[in-house]
């Protein structure tokens, strides 16, 4: 991989900071809730192989102090429209996981032509598209249920206020408590060819990953719709599972609105975000 550059953005009131990776196309990486860029792993060198990778921490989020303003998908996607534009990048492919995933989203719809192709994993238009256990599960979560994790230990290490944290906590679950569903117009008029990405497993129900895939498909770039199960990553040592159901397994399905939006792939193949990316 080659050499990284760390730096700050001053962005919508928020000082931004984001790492680049590689060189070639540009490819803006967002991170899931209470994650950081050094919790994106091994797909970073791998997509860096052959990407310009661009990856930001979203507001309150690792070395990216908070600001007095909620957290939401639409702030998130302003931020980083805003970022795109502060770096000169020319419609960049995006791919997000999981609140990421919502993030690339509203992205694509809130600034049509901001990025060429989209990758969402993880990720739903609806808060109904998430499965009826998270949804019960997320009024329980306290700072305390983080104690000793290692997503604790690295918000206290990177973190510009780490007595902040219990803050983050409270924003992160009314993110997640607070209704949403976006307009299926919206998601239609998404203009940049789009994978859709969902686990077996997933937060995500595989029933609204195809109702995603259907509205997108209906955009009259024609598309098709591909399931791959993908060999079962090893265990890691550690293996944290975020409260808002996000894990460190890569998924094992892959169901894809428009073939494009993989360059490299050819149709019919299984595919699947990290093995060489967007």
């Amino acid at each position: 991989m080659n050499a990284t550059k760390g730096d700050y953005a001053e962005v919508n009131g928020l000082r931004m900071y984001y790492e680049v990776h590689g060189e070639g196309r540009p490819l803006v990486v967002l991170h899931g809730a209470y994650m950081t860029v050094d919790a994106m792993g091994s797909i970073l060198p791998s997509l860096a192989e052959s990407r310009r990778v661009i990856v930001p921490e979203m507001q309150g989020l690792g070395r990216t102090a908070d600001i007095e303003r909620p957290i939401t998908y639409e702030g998130m996607a302003d931020d980083v429209a805003a970022l795109i534009r502060h770096l000169g990048l020319d419609r960049p492919d995006a791919f997000g996981y999981s609140m990421g995933g919502g993030v690339a989203l509203q992205l694509a719809i809130r600034h049509p032509g901001s990025v060429r192709r989209l990758v969402v994993a993880s990720a739903s238009y609806t808060s109904e598209g998430m499965q009826p256990e998270l949804h019960e599960m997320i009024p329980t979560i306290t700072p305390e249920m983080f104690s000793g994790s290692p997503m604790e230990a690295s918000y206290q290490d990177l973190a510009p206020n780490p007595e902040d944290f219990p803050t983050l906590v409270e924003k992160l679950k009314r993110l997640d408590m607070t209704p949403f569903d976006w307009p299926s117009e919206d998601v239609r008029g998404i203009g940049a060819p789009t994978m859709i990405v969902v686990g077996d497993s997933d937060a995500v129900r595989l029933e609204h990953a195809v109702e995603m895939f259907r509205l997108l498909a209906g955009r009259g770039h024609g598309g098709s719709l591909r399931v791959a199960r993908l060999p079962a990553p090893r265990a890691p040592r550690h293996r944290p599972l975020c409260p808002t159901g996000e894990r460190g397994a890569g998924p094992r399905r892959v169901a894809s609105a428009d073939d494009r939006a993989v360059p490299g792939r050819t149709r019919g193949g299984g595919g699947a975000v990290g093995g060489g990316g967007p």
